[in-house]
């Protein structure tokens, strides 16, 4: 006889599935990388592992798991949601979707650099930043098809919208450790740059609660971050994790204390006023 277990059991059974599922996927990624780097030339205008294809991981395990609940109708809806913009009702949002990051990549290099501005023009057309950002939008549907798809309202049922995001991004940040590992980054540059994944979910869950649920926001948002770090001279080269790192931690403090941590959707100054 089969045994039902209650709902809220198993979108917790469900959860782990799709975590473990998600670095089973991308365990075959992170092996193959040291034989893929053999026939790749060793100077690349981006420094990206071969590993850095584990993005499409994320919609694959959620894929799976949605097909197993709920059949291939809910597989469709899952995809449909990577061009959900029409639940993003203020258009408003747009500002911080698109020039958050990008600020946010200048204060930084303004601050270890104050002898080297202005900014050097980018080495980038402006061709380049528009086939940039769709090929990052492409790689971040395949991650957060799965983590804001999938993960996130699960977590957000259980939790606030500020320890989901913590748990998520704990997630999210531990996934890509053999890929930096893989980079060759010190354990302060991974360690730096965790915290800064951590801190980048807020925000992301941020932009995703207050734009109707919107996926598309979601992995917008994250297209733009990696756009904004070639965009910096030498095609990111003056990127520092560390200092990038402080300075999105300070935009998620700043976040989460005006929309408060419950919902990171509800500005204090109307709570105030209301």
């Amino acid at each position: 006889m089969k045994r039902h277990l209650p709902d809220r059991a198993l979108k917790r059974t469900s959860l782990w599935a799709f975590f473990l599922l998600v670095f089973a996927l991308s365990a075959l990624f992170w092996l193959v990388d040291p034989v893929a780097k053999r026939f790749l030339p060793e100077e690349r205008p981006i420094n990206v592992p071969v590993s850095a294809l584990m993005a499409v991981c994320p919609a694959i395990a959620a894929s799976v798991l949605v097909g197993r609940e709920r059949g291939w109708a809910g597989v469709r809806e899952l995809l449909k949601r990577s061009f959900d913009w029409r639940r993003i009702k203020e258009k408003a949002w747009y500002v911080p979707i698109f020039l958050l990051m990008p600020t946010i990549m200048v204060v930084q290099y303004g601050l270890r650099n104050p002898t080297r501005l202005p900014v050097p023009d980018p080495r980038s057309s402006a061709t380049m930043v528009v086939v940039w950002l769709s090929v990052f939008f492409i790689a971040a549907l395949g991650e957060e098809l799965g983590w804001q798809g999938y993960a996130i309202d699960r977590l957000q049922n259980r939790w606030s919208a500020l320890a989901a995001s913590i748990v998520l991004g704990t997630v999210w940040a531990t996934w890509h450790i053999v890929p930096l590992i893989q980079l060759g980054r010190t354990p302060i540059q991974i360690a730096s740059q965790c915290m800064d994944m951590i801190a980048t979910r807020i925000l992301i869950v941020w932009i995703y609660n207050n734009t109707g649920r919107s996926v598309f926001a979601a992995a917008l948002y994250h297209a733009m971050y990696n756009v904004s770090t070639l965009l910096l001279p030498n095609y990111g080269l003056d990127y520092s994790p560390t200092a990038t790192s402080i300075l999105v931690v300070i935009a998620a403090a700043t976040v989460t204390f005006l929309w408060g941590p419950k919902k990171l959707a509800r500005y204090r100054t109307a709570r105030l006023g209301g």
